[in-house]
């Protein structure tokens, strides 16, 4: 990337007291980045002139106003819808993300769905409440795992990491991805995005990891609900405008699908009047799978690790295709 002896890097707006941190801990690491904090749209907008990096939401005017500008760390794996505007798109800047800090922590909340979904947790949770005692039948209410397949929609760092696990759990995976070529640790067999009409009638939990996309935007919908067993079972933690939820309350409705998880949602937070809230066979949790302890630690260690290589000029971690948004 740059190669220089030194450059300015401007945090952009709006800040936290944990990017002024990062400010102030890159500055004493790193006293050859120039740092420079902008609280507000106009400090931003005078600082970006003569930067070479930033960090955070460059909106187009602030764009507009850059001369030298090279690299932009954007604050999340797959920031908001809008994020990436045409301009940013054609402009040369190179843009990184946070990917992979999530992997562990949304892996294991995947499991924990599949596992409760397997076990029939979704049933006795509510009869507790109810401080009701009612077994279901010895061979009935329970997904064998080592019988069962999972469909991986997107196995990146976080799909990868729940293959792993779904494998360890006996599982045959299916996965799908529109960048590997090769097929990570405990994925049986890996797929075209193009081939996902096909595989959803033999996986028994289908699992979306894909971040929000042209391609992906409204991608899960009634069809596809319909193409699924009856019995399987659908989870998103990927990103809610993937998933129409209509669509899925329908197939819920239909009996087309056994159950669904979902941790991201078309409209956040999810009114409290939405059918989802009370549908027996529904486990929902409120865009929290990626909670857990060292994530700022991570996207610290990201944003430090692509200062050095930016001064060394050599290739940064995490670059994101910006026509594709991930």
């Amino acid at each position: 990337m740059s190669g220089a002896n030194t450059f300015k890097f401007v945090m952009l707006p709006p800040q936290t007291e944990v990017t002024r941190d990062w400010g102030s801990k890159l500055t004493e690491a790193m006293p050859e980045v120039r740092v420079v904090i902008a609280e507000d749209q106009a400090t931003a907008e005078r600082e970006i002139v003569d930067a070479e990096a930033a960090f955070g939401r460059l909106p187009r005017e602030v764009l507009a106003k850059a001369r030298r500008l090279r690299w932009l760390q954007a604050p999340q794996i797959a920031p908001p819808a809008g994020y990436y505007y045409p301009e940013l798109i054609e402009h040369p800047i190179v843009v990184t993300n946070f990917r992979e800090i999530f992997n562990d922590h949304i892996s294991a909340h995947i499991m924990a769905f599949v596992l409760a979904f397997a076990r029939g947790l979704h049933v006795f949770i509510p009869q507790q409440l109810r401080r009701e005692w009612k077994k279901s039948r010895e061979n009935s209410g329970v997904v064998h795992l080592p019988e069962a397949t999972a469909l991986i929609v997107g196995v990146g760092g976080i799909g990868a990491e729940t293959a792993r696990l779904a494998a360890a759990f006996g599982m045959t995976v299916l996965a799908t991805d529109a960048r590997r070529t090769t097929a990570p640790a405990g994925v049986a067999e890996l797929h075209k995005p193009e081939a996902l009409d096909t595989l959803l009638p033999r996986a028994d939990f289908v699992i979306l990891t894909v971040p929000h996309t042209p391609a992906t935007e409204g991608f899960m919908h009634r069809a596809r609900f319909q193409r699924m067993k009856r019995s399987a079972f659908f989870i998103n933690i990927g990103r809610g405008m993937t998933t129409k939820l209509d669509d899925l309350v329908a197939a819920l409705n239909a009996g087309e699908i056994a159950g669904a998880a979902l941790d991201v949602f078309e409209q956040e937070p999810l009114p409290a009047e939405h059918p989802l809230w009370t549908m027996p066979n529904v486990l929902l949790t409120p865009h929290m799978a990626g909670h857990g302890p060292y994530l700022d630690d991570r996207r610290y260690e990201i944003i430090v690790d692509n200062c050095r290589a930016f001064l060394d000029g050599k290739p940064l971690r995490n670059i994101v295709d910006k026509a594709s948004w991930f």
